[in-house]
């Protein structure tokens, strides 16, 4: 039995669990290692079959922790080169992974316990972004966290998944509306900022296909959106493609300061 959990989802800190019996690996670490201890074991799930981390770029939201974690479990570090040279000058991992660094080029597959993986480009204002298409043990993952839009060879991956993990930050007209500064504005809503509700509903029109079980809206934003105004507009796109949400498709916004459900999948 594969089983899948956001930990933790936003700007306050991200860090997503993937695993089954044999193994598990987590997407980021912004969350402190006692409570990803905590919220694991509340769910039946233990941080000791943690083998490997992934990273998708330096923000503090996704790395805040990593360092102590990495360094406490011992295990391997994936991420690419650009990725790791800021991981080794941010002072929340600066001399503490050196020897769970492991640096993978992008658009090549790599296999670590089982678990086949890929990084693959996004835009956003990182050093370097990417998202991950994951084949773990038959099940096919794609998280997309941070991405000012999505790229055709990010949606290429997307055709691929059972599992979309997507980021539906903003709502537009609730961004224009509120109290950000206007340069704060901008960095969200361009090309390399975060992906509004209308960007992922594109996307997800884009991607679909019969063999998509479930789509999770993630990294939603506290002020400048809702989980009822991003699951309508993505619940939209995806009916508008000929598919029905529950009986085709499962469609979840995740949230924001406390874990998601534990979701289960069958293994191939």
């Amino acid at each position: 039995m594969i089983q899948f959990i956001s930990l933790s989802s936003g700007s306050n800190g991200n860090c997503y669990y993937l695993g089954n019996e044999e193994t598990a690996l987590l997407i980021d670490v912004g969350i402190g290692g006692r409570t990803i201890k905590k919220r694991l074991e509340d769910n039946g799930l233990s941080i000791s079959k943690v083998e490997m981390i992934l990273v998708t770029h330096n923000h503090i939201d996704h790395i805040k922790y990593l360092g102590s974690v990495a360094e406490k479990l011992s295990v391997p570090v994936y991420a690419p080169a650009g990725i790791h040279q800021a991981l080794d000058v941010h002072p929340c991992t600066k001399g503490m992974i050196k020897g769970c660094r492991r640096v993978i080029k992008k658009e090549t597959f790599h296999q670590s316990k089982g678990v086949k993986f890929v990084a693959f480009d996004v835009p956003h204002d990182a050093v370097e972004t990417v998202g991950y298409y994951i084949d773990f043990f038959g099940e096919k993952f794609v998280f997309m966290t941070d991405l000012g839009d999505v790229p055709e060879a990010a949606m290429e991956y997307c055709r691929m998944a059972d599992h979309l993990i997507i980021e539906s930050n903003f709502d537009l007209d609730m961004l224009i509306r509120g109290n950000y500064a206007p340069e704060l504005k901008k960095r969200i809503y361009e090309g390399n900022g975060h992906l509004s509700n209308d960007q992922c509903a594109h996307a997800l029109k884009m991607v679909m296909h019969k063999g998509m079980k479930s789509v999770y809206l993630c990294h939603l934003s506290e002020n400048n959106n809702t989980p009822s105004l991003a699951y309508d507009c993505a619940s939209e796109a995806i009916t508008s493609m000929g598919y029905e949400i529950g009986r085709d498709t499962k469609l979840f916004c995740l949230p924001r300061r406390e874990p998601s459900p534990l979701f289960t999948f069958e293994e191939r």
